[in-house]
């Protein structure tokens, strides 16, 4: 089932895809696409069966298909070409950051470089959303059962104030730096997560081609080490990490992004966004 947000920005209207691309109202059922629907399965349930009779939702704008999330939580070098790209070893253990859930915008609106950036750059993810509680909870096939579903994501990071501090978030925090969407894909549509395409492009350029198969630590493995970090709660999001391509591991002239540009990224089963970049 693919869940969606439509609507001006703070205004979004909870919807579904149904077999046609059309988008269906389900506000009869929920508020939001938030933590308290994703961790109702009978609500879930009754919205799939029932999607097709549902009212037809005008489309103008799809939000993030996800209201914002309590933790967003990313995951760095998670892929083996990126480390082997970088010239690094594969982490022994995952690399752990924070972003601003208020960094989360829409799969189609503008990327806002922040003033003075020099090295902003792109990073098609697949993220993954909670669906129940998950704590303390070492075995990855146990940790895997809280997804309630997955989503494209853009991990959009400056390069130049990422290390230019102890620690990633100045890189990290900026507005419009979380694109998500278009929509949210419930767990049960994804056989297995480890094996889901990955594209970039800028400018219609092929800028990262990459699989899921390919991270250090798989969606379950990661889920197993942050529960014994934290606590995640019903609709947080974990960004999983990013495939080689990026412009910071460009040869020179490096492609970093500038106002004008153009960036669309796609994960299988998971939609195309594209983004315009806007100085």
């Amino acid at each position: 089932m693919r869940l969606v947000r439509v609507g001006e920005p703070g205004a979004e209207r909870p919807g579904v895809l149904d077999a046609a691309g059309l988008v269906r109202d389900v506000s009869g059922f929920a508020h939001d696409i938030d933590g308290a629907l994703l961790a109702d399965p009978e609500r879930l349930a009754a919205i799939e069966a029932g999607r097709q009779a549902l009212p037809e939702l005008p489309a103008t704008r799809f939000g993030p298909p996800i209201a914002r999330p309590g933790t967003v939580v990313g995951i760095g070098l998670n892929y083996r070409c990126h480390a082997a790209a970088a010239g690094a070893e594969p982490p022994a253990e995952p690399i752990v950051f924070l972003k601003p859930s208020g960094g989360i915008t829409g799969p189609h609106d503008e990327i806002v470089l922040p003033p003075g950036s020099e090295q902003t750059d792109w990073e098609v993810e697949l993220g993954v959303v909670i669906g129940t509680r998950l704590r303390s909870c070492p075995d990855p096939r146990a940790a895997l059962r809280s997804v309630a579903g997955y989503v494209a994501a853009n991990d959009v990071t400056e390069r130049a104030q990422l290390t230019s501090g102890p620690t990633w978030v100045r890189g990290k925090c900026h507005d419009t730096f979380t694109p998500l969407g278009p929509w949210l894909l419930t767990a049960d549509e994804i056989d297995d997560p480890q094996d889901l395409r990955l594209e970039a492009q800028v400018n219609g350029i092929p800028r990262q081609r990459g699989s899921t198969a390919d991270m250090v630590f798989g969606v379950g493995e990661l889920l197993a080490h942050l529960s014994g970090l934290m606590t995640l709660h019903p609709g947080d999001l974990v960004l999983t990490g990013t495939p080689a391509g990026v412009a910071a591991l460009h040869p020179e002239p490096r492609p970093f992004l500038r106002p004008r540009d153009v960036v669309d990224i796609e994960v299988q089963h998971l939609g195309r966004q594209r983004s315009t970049v806007r100085g």
